[in-house]
């Protein structure tokens, strides 16, 4: 009896001294995500489990460690609540409550473009891409006349346009959309067919940088597709012909933000002597959970009065729309700072807006119908006149 005790403690001490071993979990990418977004996707955002990542997957990993499509990766294990370093704020945010709203803090929201600028920082570098000044097209548009604009990007049928008002005389603007070539963003679906967020963004930016033409500013569009124009389809075609002023778009996170950027602030350099007002505008689709639904919301570069006032002027103006189109609905948009690498590296006053969840199908109808692209774009324009009349 003695003799089995001792054997039945010496079995609970070894089981006890080996570590628990749990099956690592493992996936393939899609096409064309870089590792955050990758990491994102399976619930992994953040630096940790980026450096986690590359250690275990850097024999499988590309040049400038991207992804290869057909191999299926480790995930780093996942750790438990409030011990992964994630990118989101460390630190709560105040509350920014204007005179005219009730604002909540801003949603943290994470994808390859809204990365920090610590986070950059500390992302791998790609091949370096071409020095700006070589390649920086000022814009495609030319202006015929005082009245009249050609942009060829808005399509045949749009390309002429008139320029119907003066209300932005004088202002010049940077619109941005999300992501595009090689990176899609994020990545919805209606059955089987795929929303991405780079087409949708694309679309919607175009149409701004009409309605801003239409008012008389000059405008720069960074991200172009030579094909594509504005669109009216419910669907929009996926493609990577994206292209940042003429300059093939890096897939490495920190040489894409790097290149937006350096190009709106070598086109700024010229701009600030002669316009009163400039502006950038970086649009996005974020990406959640299937059932929430979110409405419209700002980011504003952190100690930046101009930027802040502009974040908060746009989301008054959507509030202010939604009471007049959709009365008794609400509008729980909000603003907040955060340090984005886009709004901590691009030098005019910026702003940087999350049109809503393209993975919930009640949002999915703010971008999938034309009319509804059209009214985002104008209201983001009557956001940018607002905030023109106040500075």
């Amino acid at each position: 009896m003695k003799y089995q005790v001792i054997c039945f403690l010496t079995f609970i001490c070894l089981a006890f001294s080996f570590p628990v071993v749990y099956a690592q979990e493992k996936a393939t990418p899609r096409r064309g995500e870089g590792i955050s977004t990758f990491l994102e996707r399976n619930n992994r955002p953040g630096r940790q489990y980026y450096q986690d990542f590359l250690e275990l997957n850097k024999q499988k990993l590309g040049k400038n460690k991207t992804l290869k499509m057909g191999f299926t990766y480790q995930l780093p294990p996942l750790r438990k609540k409030g011990t992964a370093t994630s990118s989101r704020p460390t630190t709560p945010q105040k509350k920014e409550t204007p005179s005219s709203a009730n604002n909540a803090t801003s949603p943290d929201a994470t994808s390859d473009d809204m990365l920090t600028a610590d986070q950059v920082a500390e992302l791998p570098d790609a091949v370096a891409v071409e020095e700006v000044e070589n390649v920086v097209q000022a814009t495609s548009q030319r202006r015929v006349s005082p009245s009249r604009v050609y942009e060829p990007l808005f399509g045949k049928a749009l390309a002429d346009v008139k320029v119907t008002s003066k209300r932005l005389a004088g202002a010049c603007f940077y619109v941005v959309s999300g992501h595009g070539g090689p990176d899609p963003g994020a990545i919805g679906k209606v059955g089987k067919t795929e929303l991405h967020e780079d087409e949708y963004a694309y679309d919607i930016a175009l149409r701004l940088a009409r309605d801003l033409m239409q008012e008389g500013a000059e405008v720069r569009i960074i991200i172009q597709d030579a094909n594509d124009g504005i669109r009216d389809d419910f669907y929009l075609k996926n493609n990577k012909k994206e292209t940042c002023m003429g300059s093939a778009i890096p897939l490495n996170q920190k040489q894409r933000l790097k290149q937006r950027c350096t190009k709106i602030n070598t086109l700024y350099a010229k701009d600030r002597k002669n316009y009163k007002y400039c502006r950038a505008i970086f649009i996005h689709l974020d990406s959640r959970s299937k059932k929430q639904q979110t409405d419209v919301f700002f980011y504003h570069t952190p100690n930046s009065t101009a930027s802040k006032k502009l974040a908060f002027t746009m989301r008054n103006t959507f509030e202010a729309k939604y009471k007049r189109h959709q009365p008794g609905r609400g509008f729980s948009g909000t603003v907040g700072g955060r340090n984005l690498y886009v709004l901590a590296n691009a030098q005019p006053t910026s702003v940087f807006v999350e049109l809503g969840n393209i993975q919930n199908s009640f949002d999915q109808k703010r971008f999938v119908m034309s009319s509804n692209r059209q009214a985002l774009a104008n209201w983001l324009c009557d956001g940018f006149i607002a905030d023109y009349k106040r500075k």
